[in-house]
């Protein structure tokens, strides 16, 4: 299986998905995925983008195949922005196009911010724009483990007219996070503020998101894609009318060929 070494606590598991043609230089995305989630989560991006573009996607420290992490352990947004910049390097070793979904749009923008030399462009699927989570989330997982609580949130997820097989699919992957991690990963994302990155992103930006609910709204204090247009002025937002707050999954097809129309804009 490809692990990449990248330092004595991190071997990130990763893959990539290149069917352009071998005689022509190509770009290439970064994949990003969000909480209890593995890189199996874009699985069907796949036949999308990867006709033109190389696919790297991979597990965040702690989730999926990559080493769970201690509940003690200091997860930080700048941690996982170091963790990006040295698998980009390794890997790919220039500038790629970025993917997020969900809570990894938090690293994602912290890296678009504070490193522009390695960022062609960014695109953000339903990124949060204040602290993530529900408080709720932690005292569930802890009573009922993480597949209930995978199975009880996933209607929100996915939407509710998801099929009874999707919805078991994503929680057999969430399912499989530890909780280690989990509880590890939910004390950094509760103090994050996302939406302070935005006016230091200067790439070309795709914001794909989904119609704002009331307590998003109140939370970042005004209506979301408006605190994207005025954090980041440059970036293009995509609001689609669907009642679900993870597009990138529910709605794939329709994701990527939106990614794949606004990359094909600027090359």
């Amino acid at each position: 299986m490809p692990y990449l070494d990248l330092s004595e606590d991190y071997q990130p598991y990763y893959e990539i998905f290149d069917y352009t043609d071998p005689w022509e230089k190509s770009e290439t995305i970064l994949f990003i995925h969000g909480f209890t989630e593995d890189l199996t989560a874009w699985r069907a991006w796949i036949p999308h983008l990867s006709r033109k573009y190389r696919l790297l996607m991979f597990d965040i420290r702690g989730f999926g195949k990559t080493r769970p992490v201690d509940e003690t352990f200091k997860y930080s947004t700048d941690l996982f922005v170091d963790d990006i910049v040295r698998l980009v390097n390794r890997l790919i070793d220039e500038p790629v196009h970025v993917v997020s979904g969900k809570s990894g749009g938090i690293s994602a923008m912290r890296f678009a911010a504070t490193r522009p030399d390695l960022v062609k462009s960014l695109i953000l699927t339903c990124p949060p724009l204040v602290a993530p989570g529900s408080s709720d989330w932690l005292p569930y997982m802890l009573e009922h483990g993480i597949r209930s609580w995978a199975r009880k949130t996933m209607p929100a997820r996915l939407g509710y007219d998801a099929s009874p097989k999707c919805i078991d699919w994503w929680v057999d992957m969430m399912g499989a996070t530890s909780l280690s991690t989990a509880k590890a990963y939910l004390n950094w994302v509760v103090t994050t503020e996302p939406r302070l990155d935005l006016d230091k992103i200067k790439s070309p930006a795709l914001v794909i998101m989904t119609e704002p609910s009331e307590q998003t709204n109140a939370a970042a204090g005004q209506l979301l894609p408006d605190v994207v247009r005025a954090g980041m002025p440059q970036a293009e937002v995509l609001v689609l009318p669907i009642d679900c707050y993870h597009a990138g999954g529910a709605h794939p097809d329709t994701c990527a060929q939106a990614a794949l129309k606004f990359l094909e804009k600027l090359s």
